[in-house]
């Protein structure tokens, strides 16, 4: 998706440019990376004008849903607690069929004008360095021959061609997860269950098109549809059992079937596909070279699919990639361009430790709507305020927000860092008092009743508003965090928000 997405944008940004597209498989298939968040929304509406085809032939996104269970596992989904939209979000994303998108969008790619070659094998890179082309064999029907080309951009997924020839993957030795996923057949719809109370609390909304997370201790299940009767489910995390038996048809359904609600979903479903991955999380030594390559996606680097990022780094990636080639094809100087590919790959790398520090260490309060709703504001918050905002104002583009991003990512990495010690902290405290699951039924939450801003997203504002709104995020999140831990919260005062970005701690 990724290599075919940034064709099409530099066809649309750059046309006349000789772009081509190698593709081993001939036809293609099912993969994970249905879910699309904002970022990655606005990236297919706005750069390749994908608007109308994705309303017309995929499904809206009804938001991030998250339902909480008792210690059983057998809670009926009216009972568990909710975290979820009531009503489609103000800012668009989506539910992709990503066999559909990617075959759609090789054929829009052909009609630009750009050269398809499936069924073509790619090897033997030869990386230029110094200004000299990039090259590598193709192999198609048995006939070989090698291809040269000025920029080289790898989407090839985890087979990753650039960064296994130049030793660039990072292990991530912190966050070892595994996740097992496949499609089914007639899964019930959420929409038709419970009684007019259960729908009415989110409004009447279509649950049935939101991204659906169940939540439990260390691991967490996905239920996204994909239309024409077929829904995506998978699980990630380190759920109970051995992989190789997740990693089935009878095991995968028999671990899903262990939990009552996702039992009564497959009453009448039938399974068509399933597939794994052990510890899937990795990172990059670098994301772009003043050599002219560059990574896009899972070629480069995979934080965790908790918050459906994936897309949104493919969307960052892409447009600092497309910004290179057009700088470059304007004749831009060698020694702006490699001050231009540092600051790039500097952000790049700054964003993917900012995402991973989400995830590291916090699978085992996944399962606690307390928990978890503490950590939604601060996550969802901190996405809305300070990464959705400036992507769509194309601020990702202006040299001066990325240089002050790149300066103070010392800062905001140790923020993150901070309200990490405190998120893990608030789960040893609730875990020993045997208050994990407390509020785990009978609670819902609309999800935004501490993040107001929403509607000023996409609009101009002043660092001093995003700096305030920043403050009063974290020291809500500070509040709901020394509530969890028993303590005394009317007698604290706010902190400023400088002092929560220092090392010192904050609770």
């Amino acid at each position: 998706m990724g290599g075919s997405l940034i064709a099409r944008q530099l066809s649309r940004e750059a046309p006349g440019l000789s772009i081509g597209i190698f593709e081993k498989n001939t036809e293609t298939s099912y993969k994970v990376g249905e879910s699309t968040v904002e970022i990655a929304g606005s990236y297919l509406i706005r750069r390749v004008g994908l608007s109308r085809y994705l309303y017309e032939h995929h499904l809206p996104k009804n938001g991030l849903r998250y339902f909480f269970d008792d210690a059983e596992k057998q809670a009926e989904l009216t009972e568990m607690s909710e975290v979820g939209t009531v009503n489609l979000p103000f800012h668009p994303a989506f539910q992709v069929d990503r066999a559909r998108l990617d075959a759609d969008l090789l054929v829009m790619n052909e009609k630009a004008g750009i050269a398809i070659h499936t069924g073509t094998k790619v090897d033997d890179l030869a990386m230029g360095q110094g200004g000299a082309a990039h090259s590598f064999r193709i192999e198609r029907d048995g006939v070989k021959e090698r291809v040269e080309c000025r920029w080289l951009l790898d989407a090839s997924g985890r087979t990753a061609l650039v960064s296994r020839a130049l030793d660039l993957r990072v292990k991530e030795e912190n966050h070892s997860m595994l996740s097992v996923w496949g499609r089914f057949e007639g899964v019930a719809d959420v929409d038709d269950w419970g009684d007019p109370a259960f729908s009415a609390r989110v409004r009447h909304t279509a649950r049935g098109i939101s991204t659906m997370h169940f939540c439990y201790s260390g691991y967490w299940i996905w239920v996204i549809p994909l239309g024409a009767g077929i829904t995506s489910i998978g699980v990630v995390g380190q759920p109970p059992g051995e992989f190789k038996a997740l990693r089935t048809k009878e095991g995968f359904r028999a671990f899903l079937e262990s939990h009552r609600v996702m039992a009564s979903l497959l009453t009448q479903a039938k399974p068509i596909d399933v597939e794994g991955l052990k510890n899937f999380s990795y990172g990059t030594r670098r994301f772009f070279s003043a050599d002219r390559w560059g990574l896009i996606g899972e070629a480069a680097a995979f934080p965790d699919p908790l918050y459906s990022p994936g897309a949104d780094f493919i969307a960052l990636e892409n447009d600092f990639l497309c910004d290179l080639v057009k700088r470059d094809l304007a004749g831009e100087a060698d020694e702006a361009m490699a001050r231009r590919v540092e600051l790039y790959d500097d952000f790049m790398a700054f964003r993917f430790e900012a995402a991973m520090r989400l995830y590291r260490g916090h699978y085992g309060m996944i399962g606690s709507f307390d928990l978890m709703r503490m950590k939604w504001d601060f996550d969802i918050g901190c996405y809305f305020n300070l990464w959705v905002a400036p992507y769509f104002l194309d601020e990702c583009l202006d040299e001066r927000y990325l240089r002050r991003q790149v300066r103070q990512q010392r800062f905001i990495l140790q923020a993150l860092q901070n309200f990490s010690d405190l998120f893990r902290a608030a789960e040893v405290h609730v875990r020993e008092r045997g208050e994990y699951h407390q509020r785990n039924l009978g609670v819902f939450s609309h999800g935004l009743e501490n993040i107001d801003f929403i509607e000023e997203v996409g609009l101009p504002r002043s660092q001093r508003v995003i700096l305030e709104k920043t403050g009063e995020i974290f020291n809500g999140v500070r509040r709901r965090g020394l509530e969890l831990l028993g303590r005394d919260v009317d007698a604290d005062t706010s902190l400023p928000l400088t002092t929560m970005m220092t090392p010192r701690p904050i609770f």
